[in-house]
Parts: C-alpha cells; sequence; structure tokens
C-alpha cells in the first residue's frame, strides 16, 4: 500500500534542503506494518459511536482492511469522552504502538492525548481534529468545504432567496464549528437575501427532528434545509417531512431542498426517489484504508511532510501536528449512480 507524504526524518531533511520545499513522496511497497524486518506492531482502534450509518459504514470498512493488520479488540466509546479514556488506557495496557480514534468532542479528549503522548503512543485521528496536543495524522477531509458546498447549492436552488434551515451537529465538535461557520459565511456573502435558521442538535437525530417541527411550526414556508450528518439527521427529517406531508419529490411544487452530509447508501437512494437534492460523500473507505495506514507507518516510526499525497489528497500542517485532506465530492442525481463512490459499494 503507498502514501503520499511519508519520510524518515533523516531523508526528509535531505529532500527538503535539495527541493526546498515540503512535499509529499511515495513509502514504496508496503513490507508489513513495521517495513522490512519491522514485524506488525499492534494497533488500537475505537469507534467513536453506533448510532450513525455513516460510523457503522466505517466500521465496515475497518473491518476490510484490517487483514494483514495486527489489530488489539476493536473497541466503542459510544460518543462518551470518558469510555474513551478506559478504551485507550486498555490499548496501552495491552501494547498498543498506535491508536486510531474518533473523538466526537474535539476538545474534552486533550487530556487522552496526553496520556499516550507520555507514553509514546502516536495517535491517528479520523474525521475529527483534536484541538490540542499534538496527533502524530488527522485523516479528515476540508470540513469548511463541506460548509460552503452545501451553502451555494442550496442558494443556487433557492435562487438566492427564502428561508433555510441547518441542523448542526455538535459546537464542541471542530467538524461542528467548521462546518456551521463556513456554511453562515458563505449564506452572509453570497446569499444575503436567504435567512438561515442555525439549529444545535449534538449530533441527535431525536434533537434534531424537534428542532426542525417546532421551526415548521413558526416558518411553514421553509424553503430548505441543510443536515450536516445524514447519518444521523436523515431518517428523522424524511419522516418528518412525510409526516407533515412535505416530502413532494425534487422538481415538483411544494418541494424542500435537502442537501446532506456523509454519503451515505441511504442519501444516495433518496437522492435517486427525489427525497433529497445532494449530498457530500465523506469517504468513510478511504478513512479506514490511511486511518490504519498512517497507523502502522506511525508505529514502524515512520515520518511524514506536508504536500500533495499520491492518493488525490493532500497532507497540511496543524499547529499540533499533520492532516491528509481526502476528497469529498458533491453527489446529486447527475452523478449518484458513479461507482466510484463509496456509498455504491459499501457491504458489496
Amino acid at each position: 500500500m503507498k502514501l503520499g507524504g511519508i519520510r524518515t526524518a533523516a531523508v526528509a531533511t535531505a529532500v527538503l534542503v535539495a527541493m526546498g520545499s515540503a512535499t509529499a513522496c511515495n513509502r514504496g511497497s508496503d513490507t508489513g506494518a513495521g517495513g522490512k524486518g519491522g514485524g506488525n506492531p499492534p494497533v488500537g482502534v475505537d469507534l467513536p459511536r453506533s448510532d450513525s450509518d455513516f460510523w457503522n459504514s466505517y466500521a465496515t470498512y475497518l473491518e476490510a482492511e484490517a487483514k494483514g493488520a495486527n489489530l488489539l479488540p476493536i473497541s466503542n466509546s459510544q460518543n462518551d469522552v470518558t469510555k474513551l479514556v478506559a478504551n485507550v488506557r486498555v490499548f496501552r495496557n495491552t501494547g498498543a504502538k498506535a491508536v486510531v480514534m474518533a473523538p466526537q468532542d474535539t476538545g474534552a479528549v486533550t487530556s487522552v492525548l496526553k496520556e499516550l503522548a507520555a507514553h509514546g503512543i502516536p495517535v491517528v485521528s479520523v474525521d475529527t481534529r483534536p484541538d490540542k496536543e499534538r496527533v502524530f495524522m488527522v485523516v479528515r477531509a476540508d470540513n469548511r468545504a463541506y460548509g460552503v458546498k452545501a451553502c451555494r447549492f442550496l442558494g443556487g436552488r433557492l435562487g438566492g432567496k427564502g428561508k433555510v434551515a441547518e441542523l448542526q451537529g455538535s459546537l464542541d465538535s471542530v467538524n461542528g464549528r467548521d462546518r456551521s461557520e463556513a456554511f453562515a459565511s458563505c449564506m452572509r456573502k453570497e446569499f444575503p437575501g436567504i435567512e438561515v435558521f442555525p439549529l444545535p442538535t449534538d449530533w441527535k437525530g431525536d434533537v434534531a427532528s424537534a428542532k426542525l417541527q417546532s421551526l415548521l411550526a413558526q416558518h411553514p414556508d421553509l424553503g430548505g434545509v441543510h443536515l450536516q450528518a445524514g447519518g444521523v439527521f436523515l431518517q428523522p427529517t424524511l419522516a418528518l417531512l412525510r409526516q407533515k406531508g412535505l416530502l413532494e419529490p425534487a422538481g415538483e411544487a411544494g418541494h424542500i431542498t435537502v442537501v446532506s452530509n456523509d454519503g451515505i447508501p441511504q442519501e444516495l437512494d433518496a437522492i435517486r426517489k427525489g427525497q433529497i437534492d445532494a449530498t457530500v460523500s465523506q469517504p468513510a473507505d478511504l478513512y479506514a484504508k490511511y486511518a490504519l495506514s498512517y497507523a502502522r507507518a506511525a508505529a514502524a516510526g515512520k515520518r511524514f511532510v506536508p504536500g500533495p499525497t499520491d492518493h488525490g489528497s493532500t497532507v497540511v500542517q496543524l499547529p499540533n501536528g499533520l492532516e491528509d485532506q481526502l476528497p469529498a465530492p458533491l453527489v446529486t442525481r447527475e452523478n449518484v449512480d458513479d461507482k466510484a463512490l463509496w456509498g455504491n459499494s459499501v457491504g458489496k
């Protein structure tokens, strides 16, 4: 398996001096997690939750990518930082040489990262970027771009006028903040004629449904909805719109334009049926693939530098580490059947 951006520290320094820039390159053929003679160091993986179709898909891909890896028993912290701390301590005590996690509260995870750093255990963070403390690599897409893509699609469909609800995630999470701030900024600058109603939900489908129901009662002329996480918001939203007699197909009078985010199979089916109009496809397959690859490389003592990768992404420098920003395309009726979309192949 090839990875962009990898260097040993010495080689990286030499290349940077020679080229005058920090660019990524390939590691070459993979001879096991530790490279030649490096063995196969154990890696701990914690799943963040099981109440989201997106994260359940990620777990499926992890299972497929785990072949040949030396994984400790996978844990699930169920969106609870206390459980995450306990799970990580089990990894540490059972010999993990690297840990993969996806902290949902990116501020509260600081103590976990400090503890792992004190024991020399590198961390790969998936989808979320911890607010503080060093990480080896963040495997993530550009969440601000998610907000901008949703804004521009909704704004264009509504002709720059009307009312839009935004079902936000948790603002304690860097993802929730990035998506919310980018969506709001884009709407203010590019579509000032659209009134936005932000609805914080803490990534909970029942909270999203209740708040959207209250908003519809006050604003029955709502023209659009942005779902920051289709994995938890899609089904509650569709059920509510159906109950209210508002689930009109795209192109029909009374249709409420819906832009989601995740790229799960259920969203793609909803696009085909005209129930929603678009989604941003978060790469669950690539999250699993490169999270394990970076974890194995970290356990083997490898290092990376910023720059383009050989898998269509870019490694960027963070204040507390590096981030591999994977591509996340906008999916509409025009490209929903693209076989390259992970949502069309998961479980098949």
